[in-house]
């Protein structure tokens, strides 16, 4: 009953006018974030942090987290008019989206692809809500070991169970890990790469960096590939929207399914694009008919759009309660709170609970409002894709550029943003993860504090890592994530070698 209480401070807290305006206000750019292939959430939240600078930290969360929800919603848009996925997540939806367009079911595709998205995000929350205050109390006894090995945990599970090669992702971490030690070090005064450039005193700026990365990146590769649009168009009437969810409860299962895999791929390091592929394939191998499924099939809209709700929204569970992101976008958040002086772990729910729970309850809010506006804006945002991107894409570079320069009022920001946009091209280029490198340069200065620490504590001896039960499991589920890549590998070998054998 404590988390009830709780919760309903937090609606206290959420529901006041100002609160409400910035839900709406971020809801509506999400959308439109959404809706333009060459952002996403990441992107979006990136590229709008510099302006929360003078917000209330409450305030500000709700808003950025609502931009998250509206790109969720957005994706869904342009992958079912347009063929064209707004969000990673949405290419699954397009299989099946995309075809019930063209045969003029636009309004039941975009009425189940909403629905399905505000029903995964939902039951997301609600783990949040329960779950959130028994991890952060456990969360409590943690002490630097634990820390790291949690740190470890997440940098082993991103190399682990990550879609990309292994040495990609290895590669990724490790130039993040050294972006991070570039600085002045915390404990002996050193200064550590910094060639004598007197702004890298305080290291990489994140917030620089991720703007550069997603933002100017994603933009030099969509320029490159000269986007353009042409789409079906889709008007939705409440007659649609009563039909579809009558519809809808016919997959009862599939709603199910797809909320357990969104939320165990973003409790863990997975994300909401391995989780709506993994769901939309569990739907068709579950399916009576597979082959309806590719050609119209509303099932294969419901699995995609449900799983990549429910992973991106319970990607926040381990970033606000051991400060440990499970998505892209929780890494960008998770920088916003370092800047806004809050440190996100277990004591933030004891000592800023109207911060937690002001944003929990929002997420309920944010949601429920979130499905009403794009139920009833879609042709505003489907109107806004027939503008030539050759408009867009300059518009979106200024607003980085702003942003960049307004965190330290510095053009070498820009100049430092330019780079980093250019390093997002290439890793987009030769298909290496952005999401690792990100995660090493937000948690690298976390995890060498933790671990220095430990080796203080155990006077050098790494045994500390397995001293309790606890550390100990922890180091071992990490250490066999970090080999199960190299384990698959070898098997292939032995396997490969014994056909040339036969």
């Amino acid at each position: 009953m404590e988390e009830f209480s709780n919760l309903m401070h937090g609606f206290s807290v959420a529901l006041t006018w100002g609160n409400l305006g910035f839900m709406l206000v971020g809801l509506l750019l999400g959308v439109l974030i959404g809706v333009l292939p060459g952002l996403g959430g990441a992107n979006g939240v990136a590229i709008l942090l510099p302006l929360t600078f003078s917000m209330n930290p409450t305030s500000a969360i709700i808003m950025l987290s609502c931009i998250y929800w509206g790109a969720l919603f957005g994706g869904a848009i342009t992958s079912i008019l347009f063929n064209i996925p707004g969000e990673p997540w949405s290419v699954a939806t397009t299989f099946d989206g995309y075809p019930m367009a063209q045969q003029g079911r636009a309004g039941e595709a975009l009425t189940a692809a909403f629905t399905s998205s505000f029903v995964g995000a939902l039951f997301a929350v609600i783990a949040i809500t329960f779950l959130a205050p028994l991890l952060a109390r456990f969360a409590l006894q943690f002490g630097p070991p634990e820390f790291f090995a949690v740190q470890m945990l997440t940098f082993c599970s991103f190399v682990g169970m990550s879609k990309d090669p292994p040495i990609k992702t290895l590669a990724a971490m490790m130039l993040g890990f050294a972006l991070a030690a570039v600085g002045m070090d915390s404990v002996t005064g050193q200064l550590r790469m910094t060639y004598g450039f007197p702004q890298l005193l305080k290291g990489f700026d994140f917030l620089i960096a991720v703007i550069g990365l997603f933002g100017i990146g994603e933009i030099l590769l969509t320029m490159e590939e000269g986007l353009s649009f042409k789409g079906k168009s889709a008007k939705i009437n409440p007659r649609v929207v009563w039909h579809t969810w009558k519809e809808l409860f016919r997959y009862k299962r599939t709603f199910l399914r797809s909320v357990l895999i969104g939320c165990w791929m973003g409790i863990t390091p997975g994300g909401a694009t391995p989780a709506s592929f993994m769901s939309y394939g569990m739907a068709r191998r579950g399916a009576r008919d597979k082959d309806a499924f590719g050609k119209g099939n509303i099932e294969g809209v419901v699995a995609p759009e449900t799983a990549a709700h429910a992973a991106g929204t319970s990607a926040l569970l381990p970033m606000l309660t051991l400060g440990i992101p499970g998505s892209p976008t929780a890494a960008v958040l998770l920088g916003g709170l370092l800047i806004w002086g809050l440190q996100p772990g277990p004591l933030l729910f004891v000592e800023q609970k109207d911060f937690v729970w002001g944003l929990i309850a929002s997420m309920y809010l944010g949601n429920l409002v979130g499905l009403i506006v794009v139920l009833t804006t879609v042709p505003f945002w489907a109107a806004i894709l027939r503008i030539p991107f050759s408009i867009i894409a300059p518009v979106i570079v200024v607003i980085c550029a702003i942003g960049a320069y307004t965190v330290h009022n510095s053009i070498f920001d820009v100049i430092m943003m330019l780079v980093f946009g250019v390093l997002g091209y290439l890793f987009k280029k030769l298909r290496y993860p952005l999401a690792p490198l990100v995660l090493a340069l937000v948690l690298g200065d976390m995890a060498e504090s933790s671990f220095r620490q430990s080796m203080l504590l155990s006077q050098g001896g790494l045994s500390i890592f397995f001293s309790n039960w606890l550390v100990g499991s922890l180091m071992v589920l990490a250490l066999f994530l970090l080999v199960l890549p190299g384990w698959g590998a070898f098997k292939n070998f032995l396997r490969a070698r014994e056909a040339r054998g036969a």
